[in-house]
């Protein structure tokens, strides 16, 4: 009979449809002999079909009346190959995804058909036919809608008992296959967009609800591969190592946008188990613990991972109870959540540990106990939010674990490695970023925007509520009230009832949070730089600095989104570099002034005012009558080599730049402005006095030294005259950059006598002094910002 099926016919005419129908009826069993001619009918049935739904209605009503779903679903029992299952799924995914008219969809979700198919035992060992089967599932969820969707439930009352699409689509939410969950995922939010009360109801009740808590799971395990991933690039910092942590961060992200989805979808239910699953899952067990900063704890996740992680959370998973718990438990002792980080609060422990982020973390396993509480103690005294002293950079001693989790965002700020100082600065942006906080979170924080605290105040006045008035004028108005808000207070004890995080005592004041900044300290150690091996080059650094923090406050979301915290510049790989070179100390200075510029403009952010396009520096002056400069015939370009200086202050004196070439110069230190330069000329034979420039090198960080047994001998160091990693390549490998090995100069002067070699040793030191004071006049006005 098959042989008949290629004569010649209409291709698309009802007398096809009819024919073809006719011979799929016949079929008693299909084997190897007829299967080809069963995928050809079945795939031209799903043509005629489509064809006839666009332009001639009684093509369909020939499927309904001859009952053609029931013989595909006969076909399907008969079957003993699967590529016509192959065939089938796609004949009706096609049909479901093609046919416009609504009756037509409505009669292929009746009679049971589809769901007979949905929950048909297929042999899902082959690939290829659980790709055809998702197809088959997410055409069937595209067309649902508050009509469609009753077709395939099951109900007792106005209870669903039964949804064969949705149950059966989430049993492949976590397959291996990216593309497979993605569709299941597609599926489920076709479902919760309908917006069915009762289908809402059954996706929300037990066991369904699981699925909620196993996606959460799912999504933990992709943070700690991440930070697995994270942990191991140092030791293997090639492209393939980046270009797999990048794909991870995709799918993490991927992740949260689901989350966001569902929760856009507007189930109240389902937003708050994505909520706990998040916080009991995720936030409290593992990425609040891994903010620890010593290095000995047994985590999971480490602390960069968890800043990135705890970032995205907060700008993608818009659920304002989420934001504001978060922030609330940044009011709590680290060791609240670190000293219980095993401990899972739905009553599960996890059965291995990694030691740290530079350790590889195991395979997570999950072994039923007792669900602990987390406990703390917020103390009535904020003796612990008093500013560290000593210097920004300096390392301190962590082990005290007092600090909240804000206080330690606030020491990474100023005392972290550079991927967790951009993490904690990221994350205390991405706060005062999400929409979803509450005011009163951010002033608990101590980050509320000083003109919002003057809104709050001013309207508390207006209104004759509490003392808003009083404190509005007068010379510290931090808060309304020097205790927490009540909904502050609601989320601190919503973490005590609902997630196990006992409080004992009152919690700090916001306003002295606020005074607890780590830019003091910042500044401090910025005024020890005038003084510094690159003093000539502070200005310059700090103008660059500007400009890009500027660009990345301004920006609507933190600078290249969360996954710059993983990857955030490129580093410069000097390792062949001494530790007490200049260039050291000018990757010091560098990053100094970065954390300084940022801070110096979120205070101005937080003052409500707007950032100048440079920064409030003084002016440059004319060079002084009365300077070495001045009097050497200098203009404010300062010398070059070539450049005639008169020798009114000038010294005799020998150098050799080669060993056996002893060569005579005359030595000068000069300083112009914030500049200055140790000068070696040569006298001009035909013009006394006169010489011409043959060397410059820059006064800043000469260190000079007179010699302990030759006190005619003048040491100094001569640095080199810019910073390079200030204009490093992006190309090489991703995240690092390699750098020439730099190392200082060394000049060793002679002098006619002991007298000349002292008067030479006070010239520079004079000239250094006039060049710091001078670099710390123009600087004034920055270091002088009003607090």
């Amino acid at each position: 009979m098959w042989f008949s099926f290629w004569r010649s016919r209409d291709r698309f005419s009802l007398d096809e449809l009819r024919y073809l129908t006719n011979q799929l009826q016949k079929v008693q069993i299909v084997n190897d002999v007829n299967k080809d001619f069963v995928i050809e009918a079945l795939r031209s049935i799903a043509e005629l079909l489509t064809y006839g739904d666009q332009h001639d209605s009684s093509f369909f009503e020939f499927f309904m009346e001859k009952q053609v779903m029931g013989e595909f679903i006969r076909i399907l029992k008969i079957s003993k190959t699967v590529t016509v299952s192959l065939q089938l799924l796609q004949t009706i995914s096609i049909l479901i995804q093609n046919l416009r008219r609504e009756h037509a969809i409505y009669y292929m979700f009746s009679n049971e058909h589809v769901n007979y198919l949905i929950t048909y035992s297929f042999d899902f060992r082959n690939e290829e036919l659980l790709s055809y089967y998702i197809s088959f599932l997410r055409a069937i969820s595209g067309k649902l809608n508050k009509n469609t969707i009753s077709l395939l439930l099951k109900t007792q009352g106005e209870e669903v008992v039964s949804f064969p699409l949705y149950v059966e689509a989430i049993r492949f939410a976590f397959h291996e296959e990216s593309m497979v969950r993605t569709a299941v995922r597609a599926i489920t939010l076709n479902v919760y967009h309908v917006g069915d009360e009762f289908v809402n109801k059954f996706i929300a009740s037990a066991p369904h609800s699981d699925y909620f808590s196993n996606l959460v799971s799912f999504f933990r395990d992709q943070c700690i591969n991440l930070s697995k991933l994270f942990s191991e690039r140092p030791k293997n910092p090639c492209s393939e190592s980046v270009s797999a942590m990048l794909a991870k961060v995709d799918e993490i992200e991927d992740n949260l946008y689901y989350f966001s989805d569902v929760i856009s979808a507007g189930i109240p239910v389902v937003g708050s188990l994505i909520t706990d699953n998040i916080l009991q899952l995720l936030i409290l067990p593992l990425l609040f613990p891994a903010l620890q900063i010593d290095a000995d704890s047994n985590l999971k996740i480490g602390a960069v991972t968890s800043l990135y992680l705890l970032c995205c959370i907060l700008r993608i998973v818009k659920i304002k109870d989420l934001a504001n718990t978060i922030a609330a438990a940044l009011l709590y002792p680290l060791e609240t959540f670190a000293a219980n980080s095993e401990v899972k609060i739905n009553g599960y422990v996890s059965g291995n540990n990694c030691a740290n982020e530079s350790e590889e973390p195991l395979v997570d396993s999950v072994t039923p106990v007792n669900a602990g509480q987390l406990c703390v103690d917020i103390p009535n005294k904020a003796t612990s939010s008093q500013v560290h002293p000593g210097g920004i950079i300096a390392e301190r001693d962590f082990s005290c674990s007092h600090l909240s989790l804000r206080e330690t965002l606030l020491s990474y700020v100023t005392d972290g490695d550079d991927a967790r100082a951009l993490g904690s600065l990221s994350v205390l942006a991405t706060l005062l970023q999400t929409k979803e906080l509450d005011e009163s979170m951010l002033d608990g924080l101590g980050i509320l925007p000083q003109r919002k605290q003057h809104k709050k105040l001013l309207l508390q006045a207006l209104v004759g509520e509490g003392s808003g008035e009083e404190q509005l004028f007068s010379f510290e108005s931090g808060s309304a009230r020097d205790s927490i808000s009540s909904e502050l207070d609601g989320y601190l004890k919503k973490l005590k009832e609902q997630y196990g995080v006992s409080i004992g005592g009152a919690a700090a004041s916001p306003r002295i949070r606020r005074n607890q900044d780590s830019y003091r300290n910042c500044r401090s150690a910025l005024v020890q730089e005038t003084k510094g091996i690159w003093v000539d080059l502070l200005i310059t650094v700090l103008c660059d600095q500007w400009k890009k923090c500027k660009r990345a406050i301004e920006a609507s979301s933190p600078r290249k989104e969360p996954k710059c915290i993983l990857l955030p510049f490129q580093k410069l790989n000097s390792e062949d570099i001494p530790a007490e070179s200049s260039f050291t100390a000018g990757e010091r200075m560098s990053e100094l002034v970065k954390v300084f510029v940022l801070l110096h403009q979120l205070q101005i952010f937080s003052l409500g005012r707007t950032l100048p396009e440079q920064p409030p520096i003084q002016p440059q002056i004319d060079i002084p009558e009365i300077s070495r400069a001045r009097a050497a015939g200098l203009d404010v370009s300062g010398p070059k080599p070539g450049t005639e200086v008169k020798f009114v202050h000038a010294l005799p004196c020998r150098i050799a730049f080669e060993r056996g070439k002893e060569r005579h110069f005359h030595f000068l230190a000069v300083s112009v402005g914030t500049l200055g330069w140790v000068l070696l000329a040569e006298e001009l034979p035909l013009k006394q006095n006169y010489g011409i420039v043959r060397v410059a090198a820059p006064l800043a960080g000469t260190n000079p030294r007179i010699d302990d047994k030759h006190a005619r001998w003048l040491h100094l160091r001569i640095r080199p005259s810019t910073l390079p990693f200030l204009d490093a390549p992006k190309s090489g490998t991703p995240g690092e950059t390699r750098i020439k090995s730099l190392v200082d100069g060394r000049w060793t002067l002679a002098f006619r006598d002991d007298e000349s070699c002292k008067t030479a040793l006070s010239m520079i030191l004079e000239e250094i002094n006039l060049q710091n004071m001078e670099v710390e006049r123009r600087l004034k006005p920055v270091l002088d910002l009003e607090l």
